[in-house]
Formats: structure tokens, sequence, C-alpha cells
């Protein structure tokens, strides 16, 4: 793993309770050519995939809505965010990930779906990749309720809307999620709806 400006790489395990958190100390070369010690706390949760779900005759877009504890603790008052669909690979290819993530928790069997980019989420200190797609719905496609899998603790809401109406809930903070503000603007920007 050591390569280029990185070496004497050390790793110590500080939690494997629900992802990994690792504390890793490495001496890295600067650009004046001296080595500096430095360390980091960086958490494996896995790579993701996210979608957003359209409808280009209608104008509207499939989102949801969910608990997440970690914006309750960060002053979101109900902890509760509108969010794409998305979900963690856990050992599916991206694609595969996004089509049974968005029965799941939408409802919709989704057939096509189009890769669009993948992203570094918080490459601070977290090792995520997120794969971004987009795909068009039908009523047709709608196999179920969604509201996600019961396994998995989550009580997700679906939300059909106007696409407009989404995107202005970026701009009143409504949506405060950066893949779904990403999706959102993505589609704006490549006028899909």
């Amino acid at each position: 793993m050591e390569k280029g400006r990185v070496k004497n790489i050390k790793t110590e395990l500080l939690s494997d309770n629900w992802y990994i958190l690792k504390k890793i100390t490495f001496d890295y070369e600067k650009e004046d050519g001296t080595w500096e010690t430095q360390m980091r706390e960086v958490y494996d949760r896995g790579n993701g995939a996210a979608i957003l779900l359209y409808n280009g005759k209608k104008g509207t877009v499939v989102l949801t809505r969910q608990f997440r504890m970690a914006t309750y603790v960060n002053g979101n008052t109900d902890g509760m965010l509108v969010e794409v669909c998305a979900g963690l690979l856990d050992g599916d290819n991206p694609v595969d990930c996004i089509k049974k993530e968005a029965e799941e928790e939408t409802g919709y069997k989704i057939e096509n779906v189009q890769k669009v980019f993948e992203s570094f989420m918080s490459p601070g200190s977290v090792t995520e990749i997120l794969h971004f797609f987009v795909a068009e719905y039908e009523e047709t496609m709608k196999i179920s309720e969604g509201g996600g899998a019961e396994d998995e603790t989550e009580n997700i809401e679906v939300l059909e809307m106007p696409f407009k109406e989404a995107i202005a809930m970026i701009k009143s903070g409504e949506i405060k999620d950066a893949k779904t503000i990403m999706l959102l603007q993505y589609a704006q920007i490549n006028k899909l709806l």
C-alpha cells in the first residue's frame, strides 16, 4: 500500500463495532522533500450507491424521508432528512445494489439505470466512494409500498414530488443531504426534467 509520498504506515484498530475505525500513522513527503509524521483517523463503512428516480412526463422525482441519528446529534432538530434512495454495496456491484435499494426503499422495480459519476463523499476521514445513478420510473414499475428492508430497521417514507419543488427545497434548506443535492443538480444541469 505504501507508494509515492507515503511510507511507514502503521494502523491501529480503534473500533469494529458497526463499521471499521482505524488510527493511521504515516510519514508524508512534503513539497520541499522533507518528511513529516502525520496521524489520521479513517472510518471505513464500505462503498455505496445512490439513485435519482425521475418521471420526465410528469415532471416528478421520488425521494425518501428518514431519521438520521448523525444529523440529530449535530443540530437537525427532528433528525429527519429528505434523500435520494441509497445504500451500501455490501458485496454487490453498484448496478445490482442500486436496483435492489430502489425496490426496497421506494417500491419501484427499476431495470434501466444510468451511472452518471462517482465521488468520495467525505475524504478527510471516510473511505467511502459513492456511485451515482439516475433512472426513469413509471407507475407500472411500482410493485410495493417500499419503506426499506424489515431487517435493517429502516422506517422510510416515500415521497413523490414535482422536480421544481425538490429544487426549491435545496434553496429553502429542507434538503440538506449532499448526495441528493448532487443528483438533483445533475438532473437540472442536464435537463432530465
